[in-house]
């Protein structure tokens, strides 16, 4: 399968540690995940992509984006490929608008079920999906339920309406597709619906049977001294669930920060004010 890495935070930060040199960096994992891979960043509001469909370990390219990307939003994937070719289109993170998507997982006997899953997006949705993946239909069906809730344009999505939505398209697409395994390592061909999508500002993922861990806090602050932005909720849980920061990580990364892992088919998302909620479908 595939490996997931998802960043917020208060300040602009860089992130080629986590994507290249920590211990089960991104980049590092791309020796069993060769397929391609993506990082999303943000730059005053708007999302940049940049993909490929080579493996991110023998890709200079992505050495050189690691390296560069500094920003308070990051979406980053590397590829296992299971539904659909080893293409650029197929290459994770997907976008529409300010939204981006990456998912690690699988869809039993998708081509089976394509069909179904095609008529249970929006119109305005479904003529914007160029690949095959299993993946990419995911995005645009998701944002088929957000958009009956949400003002999906707006760079300012409040989060009870978003996990609302999202609870709701994930119970429609489990009597189609089937509930998610929920043992990791069932097998290639099992469903699994792990993913992260952001536009920016509020960003939330699903633990869908393949593990996902966050942090939000450190042993110990290295910049406890010199950041304008240090609170006490960088070196221990916040009580109010205020937060500086939030990581998503298919594997904990070496270094300072404390991980958690989320639970099965459970929600974890922040907003646009970096407040954490969690909600257990």
């Amino acid at each position: 399968m595939c490996r997931l890495f998802g960043f917020r935070s208060v300040i602009q930060s860089q992130v080629h540690s986590s994507l290249l040199s920590a211990e089960n960096a991104l980049g590092l994992q791309s020796h069993k995940h060769p397929d391609g891979w993506g990082v999303a960043y943000y730059v005053a509001g708007t999302p940049h992509i940049i993909k490929s469909d080579k493996s991110a370990l023998s890709d200079n390219l992505f050495k050189r984006v690691s390296g560069v990307v500094s920003s308070q939003t990051v979406l980053a994937h590397i590829r296992n490929a299971t539904a659909g070719s080893v293409d650029l289109l197929n290459t994770h993170p997907f976008q529409f608008g300010p939204w981006v998507f990456a998912h690690n997982g699988n869809i039993k006997n998708f081509q089976e079920k394509r069909p179904e899953l095609l008529s249970l997006i929006c119109p305005t949705f479904r003529r914007f999906i160029l690949g095959d993946t299993d993946s990419e239909l995911l995005f645009f069906y998701f944002l088929s339920f957000m958009k009956n809730k949400n003002d999906i344009l707006s760079k300012s999505v409040p989060l009870n309406p978003l996990i609302e939505s999202l609870a709701q398209a994930l119970k429609e697409l489990q009597k189609v597709i089937g509930d998610f395994s929920k043992i990791d390592d069932a097998g290639e061909k099992e469903t699994y619906l792990t993913f992260i999508l952001t536009n920016g500002t509020t960003m939330i993922s699903h633990q869908g049977g393949k593990k996902l861990f966050y942090s939000t806090y450190k042993t110990k602050c290295s910049d406890r001294n010199t950041c304008a932005s240090f609170s006490p909720s960088c070196e221990a849980p916040s009580p109010s669930g205020l937060v500086n920061h939030l990581i998503f990580a298919s594997e904990p990364l070496s270094g300072e920060n404390i991980w958690h892992s989320q639970e099965i088919g459970q929600l974890i998302g922040i907003d646009e004010k970096m407040i954490l909620k969690k909600a257990n479908l």
